[in-house]
């Protein structure tokens, strides 16, 4: 179905793509993997049309061969690719948003849009309303839009980069059954996942690259985990979630009844030295739950401690002066500022260390920038380079890099591996253990099972905007923190 042969790719600098060779056949579920800067995104912008290739390669759609592509002509060889990032019309409704550039008949009735949708909503199994706003949907249920659109296009190749990665595990079923049904009908599909249980789970060929290069392509049947983390890193990584003796030491923080932004009477304690887990199925309001905490939404009653003293946290900025940093889950939107530099990014949170009388110190700002690059492991040509130009992974490191600049004690790491390949998730594992053996304080809100399980030294289930459990170290099991988040109390 999906030919490419000596694919190049270079940017001043870097070589992002090194003579890459790949097939892809009609009718399969074929997984694409490699670390963030392995060259995916650029192979899938190539196949898309969004970029050029460097010439000398073909890209052959069933037999018809071409030098290069164009948004147009993807899509009329049958290309749909949904990013990780959702690509929507908010103010418009979710059958408008499907059906958008698509040939409808000249007079575009909302009522035969919503028709339309709802027919394909009802063959395929989505959970969705095609006359609600998409402003009013969640990430989750955006990112199903985005699945609706391809289908509906008639897509003989879809590309999926992430797709699960806002989605929560009864949405996570929802899709695979839609994955299955596409296949049956003959749809090729390319799926791009850090996640290698949902690899295993249902793909059928896997092929791997790294540094830009063509690595190997294997059967799923025929490979493990192991093998294939070797292949992405080029050495092997023992450890899925790094040992750490857990000392917790005093209560660090308390929340007590926390009520407002969608949670209602929210209490727990935060240790010195402790990792604490917030579990719950999309839309239970751990997130919520951290935005009163940091200072993003106001709280309608509740309190918070720090150390036993009772303080007051009307923003984001007031939480950082009371030593308490959020790591966003959206770290586009919320976590740096794109078109800016490593530089700039960095200072933000720790602007009291590098400014005298209101005037940053260039020398301070730079030592600054260049230690937490040091440390983080931040790959980046120079302090000067736009974060938007890093890799997913990178850009997560100087979204950290931003809070610990401002020395919290309290740090909550929201979905902090999401979008992420295995080497930086090890890397950014290490971090989080480094810093609770330090004394500093953890709050964890993460989607992936097997991540809760294996970093938390205690889990609390959220459920419905309300703590359904709580959960020590002995008590762990997928099956007690799904029955919580689920509201199965027995």
């Amino acid at each position: 179905m999906l030919k490419l042969e000596h694919i190049s790719k270079t940017y001043p600098g870097v070589r992002a793509l090194n003579d890459v060779s790949l097939e892809f056949e009609d009718g399969e579920i074929h997984a694409l993997l490699g670390e963030n800067g392995a060259g995916k995104s650029t192979l899938i912008k190539i196949i898309a049309g969004a970029i050029a290739p460097d010439g000398g390669g073909r890209i052959s759609f069933d037999g018809k061969s071409f030098e290069q592509m164009t948004p147009a002509l993807s899509a009329q060889m049958g290309v749909a690719v949904i990013y990780q990032d959702v690509n929507l019309v908010t103010p418009m409704t979710v059958a408008e948003n499907i059906y958008m550039g698509s040939r409808t008949g000249r007079i575009y009735s909302k009522k035969r849009l919503a028709g339309m949708a709802q027919k394909l909503f009802d063959e395929y199994g989505f959970e969705l309303d095609p006359s609600q706003k998409v402003s009013q949907l969640s990430p989750a249920s955006q990112q199903m839009v985005e699945i609706a659109k391809a289908i509906s296009n008639d897509a003989k190749i879809m590309i999926m980069d992430e797709p699960t990665a806002p989605l929560a595990t009864r949405e996570v079923d929802i899709l695979f059954s839609i994955i299955e049904k596409l296949k049956k009908k003959g749809v090729t599909v390319i799926y791009i996942s850090h996640r290698m249980e949902e690899v295993f789970q249902i793909t059928e060929r896997i092929s791997v690259l790294r540094d830009g290069c063509f690595v190997k392509t294997l059967r799923t049947a025929d490979t493990n985990r192991r093998e294939l983390v070797s292949l992405m890193v080029g050495r092997e990584l023992n450890e899925n979630f790094p040992s750490r003796a857990n000392k917790p030491g005093d209560v660090l923080l308390e929340a007590k009844k926390l009520t407002g932004n969608s949670v209602e009477d929210i209490s727990f304690s935060l240790h010195r030295g402790e990792i604490l887990g917030f579990a719950g199925l999309v839309g239970s309001g751990r997130t919520e739950t951290m935005e009163l905490v940091c200072g993003a939404k106001r709280m309608e009653s509740g309190e918070l401690c720090m150390e036993g003293k009772k303080v007051s946290v009307k923003s984001p900025a007031e939480a950082i002066d009371r030593g308490i940093a959020l790591i966003p889950e959206d770290r586009k939107e919320q976590g740096v500022i794109l078109h800016n530099t490593v530089l700039f990014n960095v200072s933000l949170s720790g602007l009291k260390k590098v400014t005298k009388c209101g005037f940053i110190n260039k020398k301070k700002n730079k030592e600054l920038a260049e230690e937490y690059r040091s440390e983080l492991s931040i790959k980046v040509p120079h302090i000067k380079e736009m974060v938007v130009n890093l890799s997913g992974g990178n850009q997560q490191k100087v979204v950290l890099a931003k809070s610990l600049a401002a020395d919290p004690e309290v740090l909550i790491f929201d979905e902090p591996t999401k979008g992420i390949d295995v080497g930086a998730k090890q890397e950014i594992y290490q971090l989080m253990n480094r810093l609770a053996e330090a004394g500093k304080g953890l709050i964890m809100i993460s989607s992936d099972m097997e991540e809760i399980l294996g970093m938390s030294d205690r889990i609390i289930v959220l459920c419905e905007g309300r703590i359904a459990g709580e959960l020590s170290k002995e008590e762990f099991s997928q099956e007690r923190v799904l029955q919580l988040a689920s509201g199965i109390t027995e």
